[in-house]
């Protein structure tokens, strides 16, 4: 397999997963997260049963998703989107590191939009 195809397999996953959190299944995560996942973002707890629990209790749980841009090689995908909640309108840029089909680490990068 070659590093296209990882980085194919692993955007195919990435974009499978978070259309499903976008339309409500918060379940998901625990497929697509290993169970040793970190999160880099400032505030949010550490472990991904910790992590998947702060997510399904803000605001982004609920939030409307619209994906802007998706780029991946064989070890990270980045995904531009805007995510729109109640009180909430931001771009957002994840950034998910991915180890044999699955995330293992996540930074974030937020900008409050107008």
């Amino acid at each position: 397999m070659t590093d296209i195809d990882v980085a194919e397999i692993n955007k195919a996953r990435f974009l499978d997963a978070f259309g499903r959190f976008a339309a409500g299944d918060t379940a998901v995560l625990f497929e697509i997260l290993r169970a040793d996942f970190f999160s880099h973002t400032p505030g949010a707890p550490a472990g991904r049963d910790a992590w998947i629990e702060f997510i399904r209790n803000s605001p982004v749980a609920t939030a409307e998703i619209e994906i802007q841009h998706v780029v991946a090689d064989d070890q990270f995908v980045v995904a531009h989107y805007r995510l729109t909640a109640e009180d909430l309108r931001e771009a957002v840029v994840d950034i998910w590191r991915f180890e044999s089909g699955l995330i293992v680490e996540h930074w974030d990068v937020t900008q409050t939009l107008p």
